[in-house]
């Protein structure tokens, strides 16, 4: 069987999928399309779409993990919320091969495939890219993490003659096998999910992963001078490229240049501002050129995408205090690169952090406050660990809700300063995703008088 998995035959093939949120009900819909026996598994009694996957000719099995179920499947397609179980175990000991998601999808694509990985900016540049495509009227498909399936770029223009372009989380990235970017991007690594992983080591070695199965025909993309990305990029056969300082593109004088290509764009031209997202620039610019974009269409890219919302997504001012919505900063490393982009402004940073403890240290905020801050206001499940980091580098307050903590860090702003939602944490104490925690700061600052 696993000779014709091997070829894509996939008809009888008795497959179980684990995990029904949005990607496992669409890899199920895929394998049943293709005419695979899919049992479609989920510890929840009720899922979303259950009478759409049944109709498809899908066998729900809810409520539990039954092991018989997952020894018995000659293929298991996991899906990335999923966490270990002791079922797959006893499936790997039976010899039952386990794909994730972005796995199975990759080996039905034939367009030019990149894949964008990293601690924080993948969504970013993820997006920055396809419109890069978009403008040289490239057939382009975004997705993967960022929302879309990977498998549902399978069989459009995109997956077959054109440009795909994957955000792809740890996650994803822990069962790959054979999943071969053209393109394989890795912007940073720092502490986050350690409440997934057993070490800081095992996070960094699942980002590894998107480099594993490359060949010498592909490209590696990764920070200049950070070795451990280096070093994760060399366990593939990929030729290895770098951007940002000291990087074959670059930010020289105020202008992003690429050398190779006679690219230059001066930095007060892009869309996107602020000092992570020069380096998002630059890997982004990177990228498209290795996947094939012209300099025509990445400069035009780079002077309009003004990318995404809740990532450091400017709110509007009021009382001359301007307030950013970094809700997706759900990390440590993603919270201080964010602060620190307002190193060069005019006024110093309120902090809005807290939320659902990831594990990790939160001392590096300590530093970044001392820097730029002038306080900061917590609230959510971290709250107290995460003063307890800060010390006496910035006047901490606590709220118990965001419109709160909002009305409070505006009035311990001064004027030029700002107002940053950056949790350094998730949202699942308060909020059901960072987009509604966002939403929220949105609205509190409104209320408050905000405009752009």
């Amino acid at each position: 069987m696993t000779d014709a998995l091997d070829i894509g035959k996939l008809e009888g093939v008795p497959v179980l999928v684990v995990g029904l949120g949005k990607s496992g009900r669409a890899a199920a819909r895929f394998l049943a399309e293709r005419g695979a026996a899919v049992t479609a598994n989920d510890s929840r009694p009720s899922i979303d779409g259950a009478e759409a996957l049944e109709s498809a000719g899908v066998t729900l099995a809810l409520g539990g993990h039954d092991e018989a179920l997952f020894t018995g499947a000659s293929l298991i397609v996991l899906s990335p919320g999923v966490p270990p179980l002791p079922q797959l175990d006893a499936a790997e000991a039976a010899g039952v091969p386990i794909w994730s998601e972005v796995e199975l999808a990759s080996r039905f694509l034939n367009g030019t495939l990149v894949a964008i990985t990293g601690t924080n900016g993948k969504s970013t540049v993820t997006s920055w890219v396809a419109a890069m495509g978009e403008a040289a009227a490239i057939p382009t498909f975004a997705g993967g993490n960022l929302g879309t399936p990977l498998i549902d770029a399978v069989g459009t223009e995109a997956g077959e003659r054109g440009l795909v372009v994957a955000e792809v989380s740890s996650f994803q990235l822990e069962r790959v096998d054979r999943f071969r970017p053209k393109v394989a991007v890795l912007l940073n690594v720092s502490e986050d999910h350690l409440d997934r992983y057993e070490s800081y080591a095992g996070y960094v070695a699942a980002k590894g992963n998107v480099f594993i199965a490359q060949g010498a025909e592909d490209f590696a993309v990764v920070p200049a001078g950070d070795e451990v990305c280096l070093g994760l990029a060399k366990a593939g056969a990929a030729s290895v490229h770098t951007f940002g300082p000291d990087g074959e593109l670059r930010i020289e004088s105020g202008t992003l240049r690429d050398h190779a290509s006679g690219l230059e764009v001066p930095v007060d031209a892009l869309a996107l501002v602020g000092g992570p997202n020069e380096l998002n620039a630059c890997a982004a610019a990177l990228t498209a050129r290795l996947s094939g974009i012209g300099i025509d269409a990445i400069r035009a890219a780079l002077v309009s995408f003004d990318g995404l919302s809740h990532r450091m997504e400017h709110v509007g001012a009021a009382r001359g205090v301007a307030f950013y919505d970094d809700s997706k900063a759900t990390n440590v490393g993603a919270s201080v690169a964010a602060i620190r982009g307002f190193a060069d402004g005019p006024g110093k940073v309120v902090l809005i952090a807290g939320g659902r403890d990831k594990g990790g240290s939160y001392a590096p905020l300590r530093a970044a406050l001392a820097e730029t801050g002038r306080a900061a206001v917590l609230l959510g499940e971290a709250a107290s660990t995460i003063e307890d980091a800060l010390g006496d580098s910035v006047p901490v307050s606590r709220c118990e809700s965001m419109s709160e903590a909002v009305s409070t860090a505006l009035e311990l702003a001064e004027k030029g300063d700002a107002v940053l939602l950056a949790p350094a944490c998730s949202s699942f104490d308060m909020y059901g995703s960072y987009a509604e925690r966002g939403d929220d700061f949105q609205r509190a600052a409104r209320e408050l008088g905000a405009v752009r």
